[in-house]
Formats: structure tokens, sequence, C-alpha cells
């Protein structure tokens, strides 16, 4: 994410990231009532230093059913303590204590029953604690925080494309004929390109429009929703924008040239190949928020080079995306340093 343009211009200062799992915590935030019955069970679990597939796996064996059944609302990092949700086929007159999977690094905080599995994405938001250690230069960091109130660049985070950038190499080969069995990495894949892509939009509009000025056209996403629609800026948009009903966005990349704007149009002759090969997996072009807006956004000093931030944002948002345009910050968690420096 290092070539993507800053909002507010780059930090002056830099920090530490993820030092200790406690440095970097989450929970997800469902957003519905669990309805108590159905032949689902829901669990809410805490991990920490452990990856969302490797609970997932531990519940399936648990449950004596396949991994393939056990769903979760999203993803989460390794590299913290996460609390999220997990759902899991069990027969209505079976009772499993899922709480025999506590350890160290898991805590089964509840387990409820619910006429449906959880579909990835289901959730509502996530809340973050962050904290920054060795802070170089904590005053520019207070100095930041509040106009990242109004939104940052909404960014996929960096481990949307794999360890340095291996997804993207993945979908390059895979545009060129090579074959991904597994079903699972070809959807991280493709979803790698399509980010990809969209970052790079972003920071095109960043650079040349901001995110506050609007263009000649533009194709408005309608609140709370995934539709949207292509006008020529107009009072009465320019109402409805600022009223929250609609708001900016820019493409998931793929078929349909009904869903980009003219400038947008000649943006895409840089990525033409990346649209060549998604569209020829049958994606169509869909649209995603440009700006990024974190709701009860707070920092506190702990101690002269220590910053801890809390903020919530809406699900498919990446903490870092915000991060970035607050301080230079350097993952220094045992899994980033061991993908850097394999034994």
């Amino acid at each position: 994410m290092s070539e993507l343009n800053y909002l507010y211009g780059k930090p002056l200062s830099t920090a530490d990231f993820k030092a200790q799992p406690e440095d970097f915590m989450v929970d997800e935030v469902l957003g519905f009532e669990l309805s108590g019955e159905g032949e689902h069970v829901c669990l809410q679990v805490v991990k920490k230093g452990e990856n969302t597939q490797f609970i997932a796996k531990l519940i399936a064996n648990h449950a004596g059913v396949n991994p393939r059944d056990v769903s979760y609302a999203g993803l989460k990092d390794r590299h913290g303590v996460c609390t999220q949700w997990f759902s899991v086929p069990v027969p209505i007159k079976k009772h499993i204590d899922f709480s025999e999977l506590n350890s160290d690094t898991i805590f089964i905080v509840q387990q409820v029953r619910h006429g449906r599995k959880l579909r990835t994405g289901c959730h509502k938001a996530n809340k973050f604690t962050i904290r920054l250690r060795n802070v170089s230069q904590p005053l520019d960091v207070f100095c930041r925080i509040n106009a990242l109130r109004s939104g940052v660049p909404n960014y996929f985070g960096e481990q949307r494309f794999g360890r340095d950038g291996h997804n993207l190499e993945m979908a390059k080969r895979m545009f060129a004929g090579e074959r991904i069995r597994d079903k699972k990495l070809r959807g991280l894949v493709i979803s790698a390109a399509r980010s990809y892509v969209f970052n790079q939009f972003v920071s095109l509009r960043v650079k040349e429009h901001g995110l506050a000025k609007t263009m000649h056209e533009e194709v408005f996403l309608l609140d709370g929703s995934n539709a949207f629609f292509k006008e020529p800026i107009n009072s009465a948009n320019l109402d409805r924008l600022a009223a929250g009903d609609i708001a900016l966005s820019a493409p998931m990349i793929g078929k349909g040239d009904a869903a980009l704007t003219t400038q947008e149009l000649l943006w895409l002759s840089d990525y033409q190949s990346w649209r060549d090969g998604l569209v020829a997996l049958g994606l169509k072009t869909e649209r995603r928020l440009i700006r990024l807006i974190p709701q009860n956004l707070s920092i506190k000093e702990e101690d002269k080079q220590t910053l801890v931030i809390e903020f919530s944002l809406a699900k498919g948002c990446f903490a870092t995306a915000l991060l970035r345009e607050l301080v230079l910050y350097q993952d220094v968690s045992p899994t980033n340093k061991e993908q850097k420096d394999p034994a």
C-alpha cells in the first residue's frame, strides 16, 4: 500500500504495530439477534494468535462435521486478540459442549442456537482497539486524528493481496490460463485482483480530485445498499450527497461500461489486462464507497511513546486504511517477521 496516495499527506511519525497480540484487538458486531433455536449453533469465540480457518477446523472436528460446514461472518487477523462468530450445524436433539475447546489461545464466550448458518459478510461492523508503540512524533498523530473523523480513502489492506502480493501474482497466472482448483483460494485471488484495481482508481482520484470534490459525472451508491446509478452532477444529487442518502464510489471492475464514468474509462486503459481477465471469468462491474468514515474514533496516551486508538468500521473495511493516514507503522508481529525472514 506504500505506493497509494495519501489524502492528508504522508505522516511524519513512525510507530511499531502489533508488537504484542493485545496491541491489535477486534470485536465483531453481528448487528442482529440470534433466535436461540434451530439446527445451527453459533459460537462467539475469542482467539489469540490463531487464524480463522484453524479455529473453524477445530470446531468441525469437535462437532464431527466437515470443515466446509463451519461458517463464519468474517476473517480476522492471526496476530491479535479477536472476538468473532462461527456457526456449525448440530441436530436439535444433540448437545455439544464447545467450551471443551477452551485453551490458552481460544475461549468460547457463548454458544447460541440459530435457524440458519452465518454467512460471510453477515455482520454489521468491527470495533478496533490498536496500540502503537515507539511513536516517534506523538504530536503529529494527535494533529491528524481530527481530520480522519471526516474520512480516509477506503483502500483494501495489504492482507487482501497475500504475502508479498502473492495473490496478485496468482491472479496474473490464472488470467494467463493456469487453473486454480481450490474454490476458496480461487475466490481470494479474484478478490485480490479486483481490490488491486479499486485501490489504484481511488489513489488516482485522491491525487487528482481528493475525496470531497465531485467530478462532472459520478456513479452514486445508495446508502445502505449495493444499488448504484450514474448521473451528471446537479443540485438534486448534491443535496442527496449532503444528506447522506447517496455516496461517491469507485468501480470493482468487471464487464459493463454503464457502471463507469468517462474519467474512469480513461483511467481503465492502464488496467485493461486486469479487466479482460475478470470479464473472462464472468464478473460484472460493481461499486464500492471511496470514503471510509470511522465511528467513535478516539485516542489516548498511555505514555510518551505509546498511543491507543479506538474506532469502529463497517464490515469489509480495513483498519490499516485508517492507520496509514495517521502514522508510518511497521508491523513487528512474529508472523510478519517470519514472512520477511523465513527460517
